[in-house]
């Protein structure tokens, strides 16, 4: 009889271990699950912020794009408007030397 006792205490003693691993299991996988969403939050986090800051380099580059062409139109413009006031300088000085002939 003490032989079936000792048995039943054994199979109890391994049927207790094997629930109390199989709890600890568990409990790691939850962890890990939890972990992993965590995770998996944050890389969705940073990937929408950096896609954000990508179409913010986007936008500020069309309008650099934008603006350096006006500045080139720009200074287009005021190389045409110099090359012609030094024509019109030009003109005024010759105008000069023929008032100077006339009143001679």
């Amino acid at each position: 009889m003490a032989e079936m006792v000792s048995e039943d205490y054994s199979g109890q003693q391994f049927f207790t271990d094997l629930n109390i691993r199989l709890r600890d299991l568990e409990e790691k996988q939850r962890l890990l699950k939890d972990r992993m969403i965590l995770v998996g939050e944050s890389i969705v986090k940073e990937r929408e912020k950096s896609f954000g800051e990508v179409q913010d380099m986007k936008k500020t580059l069309v309008q650099l794009k934008d603006d350096v062409a006006r500045m080139k139109e720009i200074l287009k413009r005021l190389a045409e408007q110099i090359e012609s006031s030094a024509r019109r300088e030009e003109l005024m000085i010759l105008q000069r030397q023929m008032d100077l002939f006339r009143s001679e």
